[in-house]
C-alpha cells in the first residue's frame, strides 16, 4: 500500500517538474507539444498530434537529435488509444568518447483505434524502416508513407494483429497452397 502512494507521488511529482531544455527549444520554435515528464532515468517524453509529427521531427532532427533508437507501438488498453513511441538520442563525436549519457528524448503519438493512421519517419530516420513494419504488422498502425509497409512476422493473409488487447485469438490457421 504504502509502495503504491509512492509511486503515485513520484508520478505527480514527474509531471510538474520544469518541462526539459529540447520541450522549451520546442515550445520557443513554435512545435505544439505535451510535456509529458521525464522517466525514471530521465528522459524526456513529450506527446504530439500525428499531424504535427513530420515537422516536428524534423525540427528535433535540425536539434541534434540524430538518431532513432527505437521505435515501437503499444495498446493503451481495450477500447482506448494506441500509441506510436520514438526514442530519439543526439549522436556526436564527443558524446561518443565520453563516458556520460547522450541526450535522448521520447515522442508519443496517440492515435485513435479507428483510425491508427501515421504518419512516417522513415524518411528523416532511416532505422524506422523495419521498426514501423514490426509496429504495423503487430498492432496495425499504418505508417503512411513508409516505402515498403507490409507485414513482417505474421503470414501475409494473417487476420487482425496479434498485440493488441482486444485481439481475438483464432482456434487455428489455416495453411493454404503449402505444398
Amino acid at each position: 500500500m504504502a509502495d503504491n502512494q509512492e509511486v503515485q507521488q513520484e508520478a505527480a511529482l514527474a509531471t510538474t517538474e520544469a518541462p526539459a531544455p529540447v520541450s522549451q527549444w520546442l515550445t520557443s520554435n513554435g512545435f505544439e507539444h505535451e510535456f509529458l515528464g521525464l522517466d525514471q532515468q530521465g528522459v524526456p517524453i513529450l506527446k504530439v498530434e500525428r499531424q504535427f509529427l513530420l515537422p516536428f521531427s524534423t525540427a528535433l532532427y535540425a536539434y541534434g537529435f540524430n538518431y532513432l533508437m527505437m521505435q515501437c507501438g503499444y495498446d493503451a488498453g481495450a477500447g482506448n488509444s494506441l500509441v506510436s513511441v520514438y526514442h530519439l538520442a543526439k549522436l556526436t563525436e564527443e558524446g561518443i568518447n565520453k563516458s556520460d549519457r547522450f541526450e535522448e528524448v521520447r515522442i508519443k503519438v496517440f492515435l485513435p483505434r479507428t483510425d491508427p493512421r501515421c504518419p512516417s519517419v522513415y524518411w528523416i530516420w532511416k532505422t524506422a524502416d523495419w521498426q514501423e513494419r514490426e509496429t504495423f504488422d503487430m498492432y496495425g498502425i499504418i505508417y503512411e508513407g513508409h516505402p515498403n509497409l507490409k507485414r513482417i512476422l505474421m503470414p501475409e493473409d494473417w487476420i487482425g494483429y496479434p498485440m493488441r488487447k482486444d485481439y481475438v485469438t483464432p482456434d487455428f490457421y489455416e495453411l493454404q497452397d503449402a505444398y
